[in-house]
């Protein structure tokens, strides 16, 4: 079903499908973008996703979707959809198989000037570091308690070990510890799955990337953002472990459905009622793998110290290895916002989307309280990248949201039937990005043109008010799984 027809216009960056689009819609859908997204978002049935979406029972004010908008698991890419926190359901598949997907942006001190010359010997260390590719092992063994101290404490678990640093936790969303985690509600084989892969980068579209900032706004400075700065971006998520809790609560709720009486357009929205012992149960397996995504992207970055301290013979903190911050994409939160004028406890599904709070929110860490929280918006391997944050009106329009990167616009199948890897290499090493990847397939399947324009996806974000630019960066070093 085409959708374009139905879209009323409600300002440059604003559309909506009205309710009357599909039956069953209980609210409308609200898309941010331009005409051509649009357009591109409908070819592969994500605004028919959109329209889905609005059809989940206690969903409140609309069901939203960011410029990155693309074809997902029941939620597109893109979605975030507020269910009321008593009265609604929660959705597997509104966070998605890598729960807590997320990104971080670690510091440096060092200006590309100073640092080119080191730049190859930093991504040979990397390389020999840093475990990737599909199911790699790690270098932690890891017992059955710790694994499980893990997913109960987060990143602070790591940081007790002398993995990372103290400092690191508040400039990580719920300072590296999702509430309500409860290892029980987690399955053996999902414990089999994260056991030996924690502080591992993974394939796909995730990676390690060696940036400069060649691009800054009015609060890079106050973000400790400069140009030519060198800056580590890693791409990552909670591995093995999410793709398996996501599986068994898929097919749990799936056996459960009948019994709540949920008519659903679309059996990949399955889902329970949040206060039910299986919406109860998946929420607490949830902040378990986003409890070990965090440990993930923390191990790594202790690894990327490491190696920047051998490259350089000098100290990390001497090096300024700060981390900016650490953001989810997938998953799915308890908060509370306004709505019609009064305040309402919400469980706030983001899939492909990206927590963008204000200053004024008490989730924001103390350092943030003038610029609001950062937002880490990665683009493609031969462009750029964007640091942004949080905006008052993101409250007021998508529940405090916006996008979490460029988006797909070609498939994995169609990006390597395109783009040949090793054709790719050479070119992106002709520009000046140097690249390491595990597979030319792999490299071909993440090619830039297989993504949207970041550029163009940010300008709409912060065009529609949903986050502030405060600086631009672009690769010069590559590594992917």
């Amino acid at each position: 079903m085409a959708f374009l027809e139905y879209l009323k216009e409600l300002d440059e960056f604003t559309w909506e499908i009205p309710r009357e689009a599909q039956e069953g819609m209980r609210v409308p859908g609200i898309v941010f973008a331009d005409r051509a997204l649009l357009e591109k978002a409908d070819a592969d049935n994500a605004l028919q996703q959109v329209a889905n979406v609005a059809c989940l029972p206690g969903i409140v004010r609309a069901s939203l979707a960011m410029p990155d908008i693309h074809w997902g698991y029941g939620f597109p890419i893109g979605g975030v959809a507020a269910t009321d926190a008593e009265e609604g359901v929660v959705s597997p598949g509104g966070v998605g198989y890598d729960i807590s997907c997320g990104v971080r942006l670690i510091k440096t001190t060092l200006s590309y000037r100073e640092a080119a010359g080191k730049m190859q010997e930093v991504l040979d260390l990397l390389e020999a570091g840093v475990p990737k590719g599909l199911g790699t092992k790690g270098r932690l063994r890891i017992e059955r308690r710790e694994m499980e101290r893990m997913m109960a404490k987060g990143a602070r678990e790591l940081v007790a070990r002398g993995i990372g640093w103290e400092e690191d936790l508040e400039a990580m969303e719920e300072e590296g510890c999702y509430p309500g985690a409860d290892p029980s509600r987690v399955s053996e084989k999902a414990y089999a799955r994260g056991r030996d892969q924690v502080g591992t980068l993974g394939a796909g579209n995730h990676f390690l990337e060696i940036q400069v900032v060649d691009e800054v706004y009015p609060l890079a400075e106050r973000l400790g953002l400069f140009p030519d700065q060198v800056v580590v971006m890693v791409h990552s998520g909670s591995r093995g472990m999410g793709h398996q809790i996501c599986t068994d609560y898929i097919q749990l709720m799936g056996s459960s459905l009948a019994r709540y009486g949920y008519r659903l357009p679309d059996r990949q929205l399955v889902c329970a009622p949040v206060d039910s012992r299986e919406g109860s149960d998946y929420l607490a397996a949830m902040a378990c793998a986003a409890n070990f995504a965090m440990c993930n992207r923390e191990a790594i970055t202790h690894w990327v110290r490491e190696c920047f301290e051998r490259a350089f013979g000098a100290g990390a903190r001497s090096l300024g290895m700060e981390v900016l911050y650490d953001v989810s994409h997938n998953l799915a939160k308890i908060e509370e916002h306004e709505v019609e004028g009064s305040k309402r406890r919400l469980l706030v599904h983001r899939k492909g989307a990206t927590r963008a709070f204000p200053a004024s929110r008490p989730e924001v860490a103390e350092r943030y309280s003038r610029t609001g929280q950062p937002v880490i918006i990665p683009g493609d391997m031969g462009s750029h990248s964007y640091v942004l944050v949080g905006t008052e009106e993101a409250l007021r329009k998508s529940f405090g949201s916006t996008c979490h990167g460029a988006g797909r616009q070609l498939s994995r199948k169609a990006a390597k039937k395109k783009v040949r890897g090793e054709e790719l290499r050479r070119r992106l090493e002709e520009s000046g990005i140097m690249v390491r990847a595990g597979h030319p397939a792999g490299l071909a399947e993440e090619a830039p043109e297989a993504y949207k324009d970041v550029r163009e996806v940010v300008e709409i974000c912060e065009g529609a008010g949903l986050s502030r630019r405060v600086a631009r960066t672009r690769p010069v070093a590559v590594m992917k799984g």
